[in-house]
């Protein structure tokens, strides 16, 4: 039996005891400014690490069976599988993004029909992933993993395992959430047997470059966002995890109530009751950028203000906060996208205090 009375540190490494009298807003800026560094050893280790290369082999291998590639994940794991789902889609391989808990009680009859089913979580730790492991083993499923943390029960159970090497993460899914859709969309390019290191490279670099000029402009960010009723962030393709990642950033570490919307799911509803209270982050990036700056002009003619993040250049108004980031190959943009509401985030909470306080260890996972 586990002794409990030990602390379950997160990933298993206790943090020095400077990091343990840490604020909510001093670690989230810590952790978002790691993942530069962070995606880049994950890219190399990826490319050179011949126990990793074997598990992306087999795991090809395995998604050669006829039948969709399933993601299941939660929280900001589901978020991070839409780069892998959306990058096998658009060349033809049928694939999904499905939330864990969903699945485990809804899907299970038609799992069969399924090729391959990734599982992605952060702990290894939560109670539906670890029950969809039981289940889908004792079925003979094909399971692989995408996990954070190789001393977790997700990691003993799953017959492929990928790490996320993202080290500890202690505030909000930053880092995690980087380096988990860097390892779906290298996952997706194994399956479909595309070269990938040369666009993650380009990704890498242009993350790191727009970091710190972003970041340096959190305080206008929050300013323009200020007195808003609520706060939509929109995006197609890869870019709409990074929309649900970027709405629960908010949320979780603010307090603020943001929420995600595809384009055309933002079209046939919020886009009814736009006026001047109401704040658009836009991500006009991959192949419907154009898409994204229609409905930004569209917002602003209602009276809405738009943080609009595009790889073009446009005026800056007074409601209109343009932020250009440099085009990446699809669908690389799911994470050079979440820069912005990671920079608002932290300008929110540096303003009025932090909500979510660090966590060090891992809790009772239930559902």
């Amino acid at each position: 039996m586990a002794d409990i009375s030990q602390p379950r540190w997160i990933a298993g490494i206790e943090p020095p005891k400077e990091l343990l009298s840490a604020t909510g807003t001093q670690i989230l800026e810590l952790e978002c400014r790691e993942q530069p560094a962070r995606l880049r050893e994950l890219i190399h280790a990826y490319h050179n690490d011949p126990v990793i290369r074997a598990e992306l082999e087999g795991l090809r291998r395995a998604a050669q069976k006829k039948g969709p590639v399933l993601f299941l994940g939660m929280g900001a794991s589901f978020c991070s599988s839409f780069g892998g789902s959306v990058l096998l889609e658009t060349h033809g391989r049928f694939s999904v993004s499905i939330d864990a808990g969903e699945w485990l009680h809804y899907g299970l009859p038609v799992w069969g029909d399924a090729a391959l089913s990734i599982l992605l979580t952060t702990s290894g730790e939560s109670a539906e992933l670890v029950e969809l492991f039981k289940t889908g083993n004792a079925a003979g499923r094909k399971l692989g993993l995408i996990c954070n943390n190789p001393a977790s029960t997700c990691w003993k159970l799953a017959g492929y395992r990928l790490p996320i090497l993202a080290g500890p993460e202690y505030g909000n899914a930053t880092k995690t959430y980087t380096n988990a859709t860097a390892a779906a969309i290298i996952l997706a390019s194994e399956i479909l047997e595309r070269p990938w290191k040369e666009d993650a490279d380009r990704a890498a670099d242009v993350f790191a470059a727009h970091l710190d000029p972003i970041f340096s402009r959190r305080g206008q960010l929050e300013a323009f966002c200020r007195g808003a009723a609520n706060i939509e962030v929109i995006g197609r393709g890869a870019a709409y995890g990074a929309a649900i990642m970027g709405a629960l950033t908010i949320r979780e570490m603010s307090g603020f109530r943001a929420a995600p919307h595809t384009g055309a799911g933002f079209k046939h509803g919020p886009n009814l009751d736009v006026d001047a209270t109401h704040v658009a982050i836009i991500f006009a990036l991959g192949r419907a950028a154009d898409l994204g700056i229609k409905l930004a002009q569209e917002c602003n003619r209602k009276g809405g203000k738009v943080v609009l993040i595009s790889a073009q250049n446009h005026e800056q108004t007074h409601n209109l906060f343009p932020v250009k980031i440099e085009a990446v190959p699809e669908p690389w943009e799911g994470i050079t996208s979440l820069l912005v509401p990671q920079a608002l985030t932290l300008g929110m909470v540096e303003r009025t205090g932090c909500r979510l306080p660090p966590r060090f260890q891992y809790g009772v996972m239930e559902q």
